[in-house]
């Protein structure tokens, strides 16, 4: 199986479908994620990630995945997700629109397993952007 191949394998499987015993197979152990300049190490970040997206946007798809530059090790790469915010997430009431938003990554694998990623997301900003519909009191 390429790196791409398991970007993409990832993606499905956790993304789309919530199957977090594709894990260990797919990340390092010692596994970090580097975002909203905090750094995340571990399995268990993955699985509270996934578990959050899931219960924030039931339905999520992952509507395309562009890579754009490869070296040995490293990928980076853009995906596409779309799905309804229904489900307080992150601080934020849901608003019950559908939202797209693109996050770029960019992966270092140990061999075939992904070991580091930089993620810039927009996820947040979509959320902000679609305000929850007025309740009449």
């Amino acid at each position: 199986m390429s790196k791409e191949e398991v970007i993409r394998k990832a993606n499905k499987e956790l993304i789309e479908l919530g199957n977090l015993e594709i894990i260990p197979e797919t990340f390092a152990k010692n596994y970090k994620s580097y975002n909203s300049n905090k750094v995340h190490e571990g399995h268990d970040l993955i699985v509270k990630w996934v578990k959050q997206i899931h219960k924030a946007l039931p339905g999520i798809k992952v509507v395309n995945i562009e890579f754009f530059l490869q070296t040995n090790d490293t990928i980076v790469w853009q995906r596409t997700l779309q799905g309804k915010h229904t489900t307080k997430a992150w601080g934020i009431n849901p608003s019950d629109k559908e939202i797209k938003w693109n996050e770029m990554v960019v992966s270092r694998f140990n061999g075939y397993k992904i070991a580091e990623e930089w993620v810039v997301s927009e996820l947040v900003g979509e959320l902000l952007t679609k305000k929850p519909k007025n309740k009449k009191n």
